[in-house]
C-alpha cells in the first residue's frame, strides 16, 4: 500500500492518547516499533523498522506500507471513537 506521509499522520495524530501503547500490546510488538511505522526513528532502543519505506516529496512524501496490520489496527482504533 502507498499512502502519502502527511495522511499517515493524519491517521496517528487523530488516534486517542494510548494508542500507540494499545496496538503494540494487541500486536505484540515493540511501541517503539508502533512509532518508527508512523514515522519515529526510535531504532537506539528495542523499536525495529517496521516495514514502511518513506521516500520524501510533495506532500510529505510517499509511504509504502509492506504489511497495513499497524494501519488496519488503528483505523478500528478510530472507528470506534465514532
Amino acid at each position: 500500500m502507498v499512502i502519502t506521509f502527511n495522511e499517515l499522520r493524519r491517521i496517528k495524530d487523530k488516534l486517542p492518547s494510548g494508542s500507540t501503547r494499545r496496538i503494540a500490546q494487541e500486536l505484540n510488538l515493540d511501541e517503539d516499533t508502533v512509532r518508527n511505522y508512523f514515522g519515529g526513528s526510535h531504532f537506539d532502543s528495542a523499536g525495529k523498522p517496521a516495514g514502511a519505506h518513506f521516500e520524501k516529496g510533495p506532500d510529505g512524501g510517499v509511504v509504502t506500507l509492506d504489511d497495513t496490520t499497524i494501519l488496519d489496527c488503528a483505523m478500528r482504533i478510530l472507528s470506534e471513537k465514532q
